[in-house]
């Protein structure tokens, strides 16, 4: 078993900055793939980043290449989600998530662990 817990959401203005994180306990991460995805009301959750435990590659959704970046600290079992020039289109639910390394991190249905989610709100 994998729990997750994101932490980092609020209010903010446009062009404002927050910091995601999503603290990781249980299980080895070593062969999962942690994504963020996000779901704002009414609307399918989507997929925003994600990182290779291993090895540390990224990806990111192309709505938010340049502004979002996404990271990990292995001594911490921490991810982390910077998200700058946030938009109010941002806003959303964000949620962290653990997959298996050869799945579609790009899927949710391929996720097995999710966390609570955190609020994101960007004000105009």
């Amino acid at each position: 078993q994998v729990q997750l817990v994101e932490s980092g959401g609020g209010l903010v203005q446009a062009g404002g900055s927050l910091r995601l994180s999503c603290a990781a306990s249980g299980r080895t991460l070593s062969r999962y793939v942690m994504g963020w995805f996000r779901q704002a009301p009414g609307k399918e959750r989507e997929f925003v980043s994600a990182i290779r435990w291993s090895g540390g590659t990224t990806y990111y959704a192309d709505f938010v290449k340049g502004r979002f970046t996404i990271s990990r600290d292995n001594a911490k079992n921490t991810v982390y989600l910077q998200m700058n020039s946030l938009k109010p289109e941002d806003t959303a639910v964000y949620y962290c998530g653990a997959t298996p390394y050869n799945s579609d991190y790009t899927r949710r249905y391929e996720y097995n662990y999710w966390g609570q989610g955190t609020q994101v709100t960007v004000s105009s």
